[in-house]
C-alpha cells in the first residue's frame, strides 16, 4: 500500500482529507519495483478529478511548481520510471506530492 501525501488544493478537489492509500502493482513484472509513473497512473484512475492537475495530460511532464518528495529526498527530477525507494514502496514513508511556491 502506497501513502501520498497531496497539498491542501488537491485534496479539496478530490475530497480526500489526510493521506490517500493506494494498492499499486506492477502488472508487467513484479521483479521490478514501483515508480512514481505507477503512483500517479493510480491515483488519476481513483480521481479521475486530478487530470492534468500534477503532469500534464498529452505528455506526462511534471506541472512547473508540483514537486515530488519521499525519504526526505526531493524525486522530483528524476525520471518518471525510476523505482521509488523501498520504504515508499512498502508504505512505511509517503510519497509526497507538494505545490512549490514562488514569488519575490
Amino acid at each position: 500500500m502506497i501513502r501520498v501525501v497531496l497539498p491542501p488544493h488537491l485534496k479539496n478537489l478530490a475530497h480526500v482529507s489526510g493521506e490517500v492509500r493506494l494498492d499499486v502493482t506492477n502488472p508487467g513484472n513484479q521483479a521490478h519495483p514501483i515508480t512514481r509513473r505507477q503512483v500517479l497512473d493510480a491515483l488519476e484512475a481513483r480521481y479521475p478529478m486530478l487530470l492534468g492537475t500534477i503532469r500534464d495530460r498529452h505528455s506526462g511532464q511534471r506541472r512547473p511548481y508540483v514537486r515530488f518528495y519521499g525519504c526526505e529526498e526531493d524525486l522530483s527530477n528524476s525520471s518518471p520510471d525510476t523505482p521509488l525507494p523501498d520504504q515508499i514502496i512498502d508504505g512505511r514513508e509517503p510519497f509526497i506530492i507538494l505545490g512549490a511556491m514562488a514569488g519575490g
